[in-house]
């Protein structure tokens, strides 16, 4: 089992009462660490349950609570003594949350749970478990943990973290970081043996996500339109979103174009990253850009998008992991790609150079912003060397 960072913080949860709300996108590896978490229970009195199961789903759908104990206990729970009870894919039985809530009222039981949408964990779960609850997302793998799982990390990798360009480092990880801006971070792609098994991978990930997630969790039967909303989204990655050029082009009308683009938000298949506003109340466009979780599934989506769009996706998920993401643009033809917890502004550019430097420095003192950072993709033109490389974004 290969660990993630994630489950470190998972696990200093572990011995709290709250539920453990495991949520994310179908496939990040989810029932990896509900796994990893019960081999740190350091009893017998455990169960795991994936609720994909009909006996399992059956078992939670009884509308007597003694008899789902009562099944509980034929699967080895002990109610007289702490127990923690695992379940997988909660999302499947609706009323599980209030299954949860009593169980978790009347013994002194530990549960951890997963599902495969915050869509759903977050509205349903707020009411039925306020209060007892904490939830955690995971998402597709770091460039870090892209590493690891390819038996490629070395601990100094970590001297490099946000550093200024340095060639070694670069040599050493470029064609890895290449990879994984390509195919993406999902497990299991990460892990396939050949191309070809990755792309195979990345098409099942995309339709099981469609015919899964999006038809059980929500009541949207206009999947045709909805995946034609996709491949227009996934070629406009890094652009503003304009739902009512959108809906012309798929012929439904603004507010079903925002329903479903909220709905790809709250599954995890997306991320809308917001203006930055903060002390500038004019001239500021109000519409959020659109990028993808994963740049594997935008790949797969779209085949013929720029490398420095693609690029820019990938920074924006590497960033989104490390704090509050936002954009700067005005109409006057300033911005900024991305500002991270309104404090750091970050320029992306494949080949960077210092005229790319100059311009960021001049856009973030506008904005008062003293910490300023430019990526880039390859080395910089003339020994340039005044930037981040992607690969040391984690």
């Amino acid at each position: 089992m290969y660990d993630r960072q994630a489950f470190y913080v998972l696990e200093a949860h572990l011995p709290k009462k709250q539920v453990t709300v495991i949520t994310g996108m179908r496939r990040v590896g989810k029932t990896t660490a509900i796994q990893y978490l019960l081999n740190k229970i350091g009893h017998q009195n455990k169960v795991y349950l994936d609720l994909e199961r009909i006996e399992y789903r059956h078992l939670f759908n009884q509308s007597s609570y003694a008899d789902i104990e009562r099944g509980l206990v034929q699967l080895g729970i002990n109610f007289a003594a702490p127990a923690v009870i695992a379940l997988d894919e909660i999302q499947l039985v609706k009323n599980i949350p209030s299954v949860i809530k009593s169980l978790y009222d009347s013994y002194n039981i530990k549960f951890i749970v997963s599902g495969s949408s915050s869509f759903y964990i977050k509205n349903h779960f707020s009411e039925s478990l306020a209060g007892r609850k904490k939830i955690f997302e995971m998402w597709p793998l770091s460039f870090r943990e892209f590493l690891q799982f390819k038996d490629a990390y070395q601990p100094p990798l970590e001297l490099e973290k946000n550093k200024h360009f340095l060639r070694t480092y670069y040599e050493l990880y470029s064609g890895l970081y290449e990879e994984f801006i390509r195919y993406g971070g999902f497990p299991e792609v990460v892990l396939a043996d050949s191309n070809a098994d990755r792309e195979d991978y990345l098409s099942d990930i995309i339709n099981s996500y469609i015919e899964l997630d999006i038809k059980l969790l929500s009541d949207f039967e206009m999947t045709d339109s909805l995946y034609k909303l996709m491949l227009l989204l996934a070629g406009r990655a890094g652009s503003k979103l304009d739902y009512s050029k959108l809906a012309n082009i798929i012929g439904l009308n603004r507010h079903k174009i925002k329903a479903y683009i909220s709905l790809l938000e709250h599954t995890y298949f997306i991320r809308l990253v917001k203006p930055f506003s903060k002390g500038i109340d004019k001239e500021l466009t109000s519409q959020p850009k659109i990028y993808f979780s994963d740049t594997g599934t935008l790949n797969k989506l779209q085949k013929g998008l720029s490398s420095g769009h693609v690029f820019e996706n990938a920074i924006a998920n590497q960033l989104a992991s490390l704090g509050q993401l936002n954009y700067f643009e005005t109409s006057k033809s300033k911005e900024i790609d991305f500002i991270l917890d309104e404090k750091v502004a970050y320029e992306v550019k494949e080949t960077p150079a210092i005229q790319h430097l100059n311009t960021l420095r001049y856009n973030s003192d506008l904005l008062g912003l003293q910490q300023f950072h430019l990526i880039g993709r390859y080395p910089g033109g003339a020994g340039f060397h005044d930037f981040i490389w992607g690969g040391s974004i984690f």
